[in-house]
């Protein structure tokens, strides 16, 4: 089945498929289907329901909550051992939602196939179900259809399809029924009409070669079952943090444990719980819950930037892309062909405009033109709405194009040139038409207004239409004689910048002929000039990829167009190396190793197949960088699931693309994905100031025990209030360092390393210094209290309230760790932030001066003095760790001064 069909003539495919030119008998046809199965794509095997919903628990981190869950339990803390548990189940409900998404991409594949299909059978023609059609059937197409099964086509009249789906290029492809060679590219194969794509004009017939499984869009379903998604850095590195976590706490907690029995002879239940409270303050149990709602601000921040998110993980991703491959047609560009420039006798016209929106303006030699003043603009207009068959719709604001792309555009050219179509086709009737076929190359209409006067329009190739005309029309209007070589000089020079070259050409015809044959134009036209047409750039895209180089991020263009046109829009896009450009036939030469060296310095892919595009994501992913892919197409699906990031279009892309990835832009544009990395960036930057206030509290937290246990004293803070602490904090303070702004130079960093771990060497130090400190603080606090003679429930009162405060001065710290200055703007915080600080203060004071509170959590009122000593704790804190800080950026910035100068006397200067 797997053939090369292409390759071979009309007459060796129908015999090796045993089929001729009146189609297969029904009894062989139904054997056939037998034979070969229905026509689509076979169901997966997929997991149950439960068993993908009890697959969701299998994770170190959630054995961690769940240890957490048992200890609040046995300190009959029923309120947080609920929490704990919400928090498991809507982590688990998150997985299980988003779980299977490779199916549901080849579940949306399967929706492409046609429903219905005409064939000929017995020489009959019939409609069949599309399921039912088999190898050897003979398919009938006009436009509108949607192609059933792969053909290899027979017959073909002015017959083009859209693939874009497949290949990704944008112009429809004009098909014929001579072979091609065996190594053609998918987009080149002009023979074959594919599974999934759409006839867009003509008419057509070909002979069945595959179905189902082995058709291409069966192959791209295959290639995306077998790709392996991959977890996200923030995934990984907590999968590696929770078991380092585990690991740690419970090696402490043994230790102590055996320590204090063994050695320090202490009552083994009242030794038991003191290690019970030391596991609830080294377990830092609210902080899933904040990173769940830390990911969640996000996905509302990326959703007003049109970034629609379909896995949570996957906004951190975006903060650590450091390559962005991203497809051309519809993502970088607008998948909405335009006329570019226009060749006049002497002129070259270039046309500025949006799409197929009839406003525009015409400019030649730098200056601005109007059409009136130029008469071969109207002239060349006036050919463009009469020879052309397609429509422009204004639908709410927008227009859009019924018919060929490429007449459209057209018909937005003529439009600009101050044409009304409605009032040119109403006043020049057509007669005749010769439509496009790709035998002749061109489409020719006879046309007749009312006085009777009859005119001939063609539009063509170039090499066509001026092997068919005697002149050309000279620029005061008057008949010249015509350059040919001058022609497709200048038809070479547009065609080098990307753009689509059409020849329009016209003759005038007698009142009383109606009828158009060949023989009345060729070699009697006068040539009236050329237009170039082209798939233009986003003009928001080039700017995007302009912050994209500032933000150390690489942006790759792959496309199934041509090298030219490849190069051409990554010169206009401002990619690196444009007109280095790699096709899919050099990708095929280059063995894994060769294309790993090849790919970092090459920012244009041409030509590219499904596999092509995996292998380049593959690629790049070797070297360790995090891959962001866009796309809209079904052969963007693999590789959309394979990159770090899969990014889909919400309004052009097919249901494949937008199922195979984590985010999904709602406006097609790729400006908004740097929005989304900003974004991106954000919220890790929020993640790591979570993990940096969270860790040092607990460590503080649980170091307060350990020398309680070491150095056999009471304890300071009982268990129960510190999980009262954990639990106010984590759902408070955590929770307002998930609202934190944008930093002014986010996206002027560097991105960060794929494999950067969460406990940086500064993390760690920061951790250590601030337990410190806290350990001295409660500690201190503590013995003070004993000194004055207080009641050890007083003590213990004043140590957790200065716990407390001294978690709110750190977190005042942890906004601005990284700035060296800290300025009113900086401390005064967000709304968000002073809310949550003013929801732990009430609940410090009715905890400890309510009581009913009091009675819960064995707690005293404190007096006015020492909750002013309590205050001047905090504020010790925030200026020792301010202090440290300042000192510590101002020695990197010498070291790092010192290591530039040293590098200027050895390292080559670079452009």
């Amino acid at each position: 089945m797997m053939k090369n069909w292409h390759e071979e003539s009309v007459e060796d495919v129908l015999s090796s498929l045993h089929s001729h030119m009146s189609g297969l008998q029904a009894d062989e046809a139904d054997r056939r289907l037998a034979e070969y199965g229905s026509n689509k794509l076979p169901e997966p095997c997929r997991p149950s329901p439960l068993r993908r919903f009890l697959a969701q628990f299998h994770n170190i981190l959630i054995y961690v909550l769940l240890g957490a869950a048992a200890i609040t339990t046995l300190l009959a803390h029923w309120v947080d051992t609920g929490v704990i548990l919400a928090v498991v189940l809507i982590n688990a409900l998150i997985g299980y939602v988003q779980e299977g998404k490779a199916e549901k991409a080849m579940d949306a594949i399967r929706r492409m196939l046609a429903p219905r299909a005409s064939v000929l059978r017995e020489g009959v023609r019939r409609v069949v179900d599309g399921e039912a059609v088999v190898p050897g059937d003979l398919v009938l197409m006009e436009a509108g259809d949607k192609v059933p099964a792969d053909l290899r086509l027979v017959k073909v009249h002015g017959l083009t399809i859209q693939e874009a789906i497949l290949t990704g290029e944008s112009i429809a492809v004009d098909k014929h029924t001579d072979p091609v060679a065996a190594d053609s590219a998918l987009g080149d194969r002009k023979c074959m009409a594919f599974s999934g794509t759409t006839v867009t004009s003509g008419q057509g017939m070909g002979v069945v070669v595959a179905t189902g499984a082995h058709t291409e869009i069966g192959r791209i379903s295959d290639l995306l079952a077998g790709v392996e998604a991959l977890t996200t850095p923030l995934v990984q590195q907590m999968a590696v943090f929770a078991k380092w976590l585990t690991a740690f706490i419970l090696a402490v907690a043994g230790l102590l444990l055996g320590f204090g029995y063994l050695v320090l002879e202490l009552p083994f239940a009242e030794l038991f719980m003191a290690v019970v409270g030391l596991s609830v303050a080294a377990i830092p149990e609210g902080l899933p819950a904040v990173l769940t709602i830390t990911l969640a601000v996000g996905v509302q921040a990326m959703a007003r930037r049109n970034a629609i998110v379909r896995r949570l993980p996957a906004i951190e991703t975006l903060g650590s892309v450091s390559v962005i491959c991203s497809d051309k047609t519809g993502t970088l560009t607008r998948n909405e062909m335009s006329v570019a420039s226009v060749l006049g006798p002497r002129h070259l016209y270039r046309v500025d405009g949006t799409g197929y929106e009839p406003a525009g303006r015409f400019t030649s030699g730098g200056g601005a033109v109007t059409p009136p003043e130029h008469s071969p603009l109207e002239d060349l207009a006036l050919a463009a709405v009469l020879c052309n068959d397609a429509e422009l719709q204004n639908r709410e604001g927008r227009w859009l194009v019924e018919g060929d792309p490429m007449e459209g555009a057209l018909l937005a050219f003529a439009a600009r040139a101050g044409l009304d179509r409605g009032e040119i086709r109403g006043r020049w009737a057509r007669t005749d038409v010769i439509p496009f076929d790709s035998s002749h190359r061109f489409m020719a209409t006879l046309n007749h207004d009312h006085e009777g006067s009859g005119r001939v329009f063609v539009k063509g190739a170039p090499e066509t239409i001026l092997a068919m005309c005697r002149e050309q029309r000279g620029e005061a209007g008057a008949a010249a004689s015509l350059d040919r070589e001058d022609w497709l000089a200048r038809a070479e020079a547009i065609a080098a910048e990307g753009q689509r070259v059409l020849a329009l050409a016209a003759r005038p015809m007698p009142a009383g002929h109606t009828v158009l044959e060949h023989e009345d134009i060729d070699g009697f036209l006068t040539l009236l000039g050329m237009v170039g047409l082209i798939d233009p750039p986003r003009d928001e895209a080039v700017a995007a990829v302009s912050e994209c180089r500032s933000a150390g991020i690489r942006v790759k263009m792959i496309t199934g167009d041509h090298a030219t046109t490849a190069a051409a829009i990554g010169r206009q896009l401002g990619l690196d190396n444009p007109d280095k450009v790699l096709t899919g036939i050099d990708l095929d030469r280059l063995d894994d190793v060769q294309l790993a060296e090849r790919v970092l310095d090459t920012d244009v892919f041409a030509r590219t197949s499904p596999e092509h595009k995996l292998r380049l994501v593959m690629a790049l992913q070797a070297h360790g960088l995090t891959v962001a892919m866009t796309g809209d197409g079904v052969n963007d699906a693999p590789a959309l699931k394979r990159a770090d990031a899969g990014i889909a279009m919400g309004r052009k892309g097919s249901e494949a693309a937008k199922e195979a990835s984590e985010l999904v832009l709602a406006d097609d544009n790729f400006a908004s994905i740097t929005a989304a990395v900003r974004e991106g960036r954000t919220v890790y930057a929020n993640i790591k100031k979570v993990i940096s206030w969270t860790l040092p509290t607990n460590a503080g937290e649980a170091s307060t025990i350990i020398l309680a246990l070491l150095l056999g004293l009471t304890l300071p803070i009982t268990p129960v209030q510190i999980l009262w602490v954990n639990m106010i904090t984590a759902v408070t303070l955590g929770i307002a360092l998930a609202f934190e702004p944008s930093e002014n130079d986010i996206m002027d960093r560097p991105p960060r390393p794929r494999g950067e771990p969460l406990l940086s060497g500064d993390l760690i130090w920061h951790i250590v210094l601030v337990a410190a400190l806290f350990l001295g603080g409660v500690f201190g606090i503590y013995l003070y209290a004993v000194e004055q003679g207080y009641s050890i429930d007083l003590a213990r009162t004043i140590a957790m309230n200065t716990l407390v405060t001294m978690e709110i001065f750190h977190l005042l710290f942890i906004r601005n760790m990284h700035s060296p200055k800290l300025g009113w703007r900086r401390l005064r915080g967000t709304r968000v932030l002073w809310f949550a600080i003013a929801l732990v203060v009430v609940g410090q004071i009715a905890i400890t001066y309510l009581p009913p509170m009091q009675g819960v959590f064995e707690t005293e009122a404190i007096p006015s003095r020492d909750a002013l000593l309590i205050l001047a704790v905090g504020v010790v804190l925030f200026v020792i760790i301010e202090l440290e800080k300042r000192l510590r950026l101002r020695l990197s910035k010498d070291v790092r001064a010192s290591a530039d100068v040293a590098g200027d006397d050895t390292t080559p200067i670079r452009d």
